[in-house]
């Protein structure tokens, strides 16, 4: 009997749910994502995948090793401004911290620019008189009398998260500890959280706002996965379920509830995992992820067959200082909606139809046209088979939602269309340049992995935007993010500020650090599962006159040999040199943080056979699809019926119930008969 592992994936519109039986063997299933309860979708995800495999839904949970999730909540609470009433506890004197945060605009020269509201009230904000000093001495204790009144205000206010943010709790967390026990105590129920239990770092504003970020998406996550394992018990599911956090690896749902801004970039974490997934499996090594979706389209790198990680994201205007993954996330997607922007021209998203009402095609209420629409009306979308025939699209109402834009803008629905569609292209690609040439990548040596349910109809146009030669489109496209979450490992990753008199502490010193270190790390990941733990160390260091300092992997580092400390050393020099150009020698280096990311390594997925042998497949239909503004007959190919090693030759069209890939003039795509398809634009050598 064959065992199954499963990932799911909410997004904005749908909720995938991707099935890796023992032997490889993927299977697809989609349903309409459930904004109110995430859970529900989730499970409706489940029983459709059922369906697809014959079983009844309790047998296929009985047959299933363990779940991988990705969820919005989280995102969904910072952008909606709907998380739970917080409070925030924090030394005498520095309650402002958060509304003052670095005393940076985000853009430094609008004179107007208002300033960015504080997650956390500042009646909110109780000060509590303690302080300890940044060597660790405690100068003021934790006066009990100042910590009683300010619960007496919690409770008053009936709040439903604390976070508990005292200065240089990174050194000496003993008051935070302390202060976390006594709310605790007589607010029962109420969600708690401390800076240094979050981000043990110096830097006051980034480890504040982490903690409040924390707290307040902390009860609304918490309640989320409570409610999701409650259904998946009530369906049958008595194994593990692991959530993936923004630094794509996965944890329990008990970790996700206590570090619920780890889940920020959940549910994109899963594609990036997806692209080092397949560049192991052959793809390339150097791969752009373009996951298009309902919603949003996420971007990311992968460099050298590995994903960049990065620390102080913002999310809805809020730092969240912790490891992640570095993706940059636009609001252009499928149900982006087409509208007259203030000064009468054309404009496509961030605003979304989202799941609901959806598109104007979906005949849920939408009104206003959206990319999908405009897919729909060019002809590159079947109105028949939209997921395998399950959803029947309206045409006529799409079309007449673009006769109404255009009337606007003196425009025919068409062409109307046509403009929606490239507009849609040319904020994605502008997104693809914010990932990439800004920040010294050339995205012309990279291979574009189109994914998301939408992303096939764009990836060439974007590709020919950015010069780009290569395109690569799996055949799960629109699953690929939850197929990716089961390519991942456990994680949890370490971080504590070891910043003292200067300079780079001696060679026992280093190794007394990382040891305490790993200690504390392996015995949190031993109380998740029982295999194999490895670790990977890192450190933040900088030169002693700089106000900022950069990751340097310690990997390659002999932590064994003597010379520890001028090693540690040497490798800040060359990683300095290789991000800036240069390296101070003669300079004192700091080590400012040290960092251990632990992982407990998930037994591999099988991969699948590559297929052969079979015939090249002929277009099974035709299509009258709109081109660069004229109308031509465009052959349709099954995407699933395709050989390996058989090309197509654009402009066509390549489609299965999940997933369209538009071929513009001169594509030539190749079958690869490990699961993807290479789209080779003009001009590649």
């Amino acid at each position: 009997m064959s065992t199954f592992r499963i990932g799911v994936d909410v997004g904005g519109t749908f909720t995938d749910v991707v099935c890796v039986a023992a032997d490889g063997t993927t299977t697809l299933a989609k349903a309409s994502s459930t904004p109110a309860d995430q859970s529900e979708g989730v499970v409706n995800g489940l029983a459709v995948l059922a369906e697809r495999l014959g079983l009844a839904l309790p047998d296929l949970l009985a047959r299933t090793e363990r779940i991988v999730h990705g969820t919005t909540v989280a995102t969904n609470a910072l952008l909606e401004r709907k998380g739970a009433k917080v409070a925030m506890l924090t030394t005498e004197g520095h309650r402002d911290v958060i509304e003052m945060r670095e005393g940076l605009k985000p853009d430094r020269y609008d004179l107007r620019l208002p300033a960015a509201p504080a997650l956390v009230p500042r009646r909110l904000r109780l000060p509590v008189r303690e302080r300890i000093r940044p060597d660790g001495r405690t100068e003021t204790g934790l006066d009990r009398a100042s910590l009683d009144a300010a619960i007496a205000t919690l409770k008053a206010e009936q709040v439903e998260a604390v976070a508990i943010c005292f200065l240089h709790s990174w050194r000496d967390d003993a008051h935070e500890r302390a202060a976390a026990e006594a709310v605790r105590a007589a607010l029962p129920g109420v969600y708690v959280t401390t800076s240094a239990e979050v981000l043990p770092q110096i830097k006051e504003f980034e480890r504040f706002s982490t903690a409040c970020v924390n707290a307040y998406v902390g009860p609304i996550v918490s309640r989320y996965l409570a409610r999701l394992r409650g259904r998946l018990a009530d369906a049958g599911y008595t194994g593990p379920v692991f959530v993936i956090l923004s630094h794509g690896g996965v944890a329990p749902v008990e970790e996700a509830a206590r570090l619920a801004a780890g889940t920020a970039l959940s549910g994109p974490a899963g594609g990036v995992a997806a692209g080092v997934a397949l560049a192991e499996r052959g793809l390339g090594d150097d791969l752009i992820t373009f996951d298009v979706g309902g919603t949003s389209t996420d971007i990311a790198l992968v460099q050298d067959g590995e994903a960049a990680l990065g620390r102080g994201r913002t999310v809805a205007g809020e730092r969240i200082a912790l490891e992640s993954l570095d993706i940059v996330t636009l609001g252009a997607g499928g149900g982006s909606i087409g509208h007259v922007g203030p000064g009468g021209t054309l404009q496509v998203g961030p605003r979304s139809a989202g799941a609901v009402p959806g598109p104007v095609a979906y005949g849920q209420g939408g009104t206003e046209p959206a990319v999908t629409d405009a897919n729909l009306v060019l002809g590159y979308l079947d109105p028949d088979n939209f997921l395998g025939g399950a959803r029947k699209l309206d045409r006529d109402g799409a079309l007449a939602a673009f006769e109404r834009l255009g009337a606007t803008l003196g425009l025919d629905a068409m062409a109307t269309a046509e403009g929606v569609h490239r507009l849609a292209n040319v904020r994605m690609a502008d997104g693809i340049r914010v990932a990439t040439v800004r920040r010294g990548v050339d995205p012309r040596d990279f291979t574009l992995l189109a994914f998301g349910g939408a992303a096939g109809l764009h990836a060439s146009a974007v590709a020919r935007e950015l010069g780009m030669r290569r395109v690569a489109v799996p055949v799960f496209a629109a699953g690929l993010s939850a197929w990716g979450m089961l390519h991942t490992d456990l994680r949890y990753e370490m971080a504590r500020s070891e910043l003292g008199t200067g300079g780079v502490p001696d060679d026992a010193s280093l190794h007394a650090i990382w040891a305490g270190l790993e200690q504390e790390g392996r015995a949190r990941v031993a109380s998740w599962f029982g295999g194999a733990v490895e670790t990977k160390r890192a450190a933040d260091m900088r030169y002693g006159e700089q106000v900022f300092e950069i990751a340097v992997p310690l990997e390659a580092v002999d932590w064994d040999a003597p010379g520890l400390t001028q090693r540690v050393t040497d490798d800040f020099h060359a990683r300095h040199e290789g991000l800036f150009t240069y390296a101070l020698r003669e300079e004192e280096v700091v080590l400012v943080n040290a960092r251990l990311a632990v992982i407990g390594r998930l037994p591999p997925m099988s991969a699948p056979e590559a297929s052969a042998g079979r015939a090249a497949a002929a277009p099974f239909a035709t299509r009258r699809a709109r081109l660069d503004g004229a109308e031509q007959a465009l052959p349709v190919f099954d995407f699933a019926a395709l050989a390996p090693d058989q090309q197509v030759a654009g402009p066509a069209i390549i489609e299965s119930d999940t997933t369209t890939v538009l071929l513009l003039p001169g594509d030539v795509a190749r079958m690869d008969g490990r699961g993807w398809l290479v789209v080779a634009l003009p001009g590649e050598g």
